[in-house]
């Protein structure tokens, strides 16, 4: 058997490089250099539609939120019709040093309500805020509140006063405002009036 040989030049033995083998790195180079370029875009796209979302989250929350306060408007009409209404406030008189420690308001010898009060309550009355401790339904006519309060004064007496009061009821909703003043004088320091 006999076998021809061949002689090649040295680079013979190595493949030739295609076109597209010589430009792999190159295209490899370029492909690497935009991906960068392309999660960087992908990510500001997604920071945008991320605000995008938020931004209509809060709108619906906000829709959510007015919403519930024309429901909040319509059912205390329909539970509480301006003919039949009578809410009752509580005050306390500017510079009065009572500490508050609750509150009892009947109505006609019906009690009604009946609040104690936490630090936070009683600091925003001292600031001067109202606080609307009842509202209800009375017929039109002449009723009695009567209103009784537990304290403390700053030497440390514990006060317990009690009062009752005649008010008149129309046609239109009743406001009663129960004013604290002068508790510590030992004078009757609740004072009842039309709001």
């Amino acid at each position: 058997m006999k076998t021809d040989l061949v002689l090649r030049p040295a680079s013979a033995g190595r493949p030739r490089s295609s076109p597209a083998r010589r430009l792999g790195p190159a295209i490899l180079m370029l492909v690497m250099g935009s991906v960068p370029a392309f999660l960087a875009s992908a990510q500001e796209l997604s920071r945008d539609q991320m605000k995008g979302l938020d931004e209509q989250v809060q709108e619906i929350k906000s829709d959510v939120l007015g919403i519930a306060a024309e429901l909040n408007t319509l059912e205390e009409r329909l539970l509480f019709p301006s003919n039949t209404q009578v809410a009752v406030f509580i005050a306390l008189a500017e510079n009065e040093d009572l500490r508050l420690d609750a509150v009892e308001i009947s109505i006609n010898g019906e009690p009604v309500a009946h609040h104690i009060y936490s630090f936070k309550e009683l600091e925003a009355l001292q600031g001067g805020g109202v606080q609307r401790v009842y509202t209800g339904n009375i017929p039109t006519g002449n009723h009695e509140i009567a209103v009784s309060v537990l304290g403390k004064l700053p030497s440390g007496k514990e006060v317990t006063e009690s009062a009752s009061f005649g008010f008149d009821k129309d046609v239109e909703p009743a406001l009663v405002g129960v004013t604290l003043a002068g508790v510590s004088s030992g004078s009757s320091g609740i004072k009842v009036g039309e709001w």
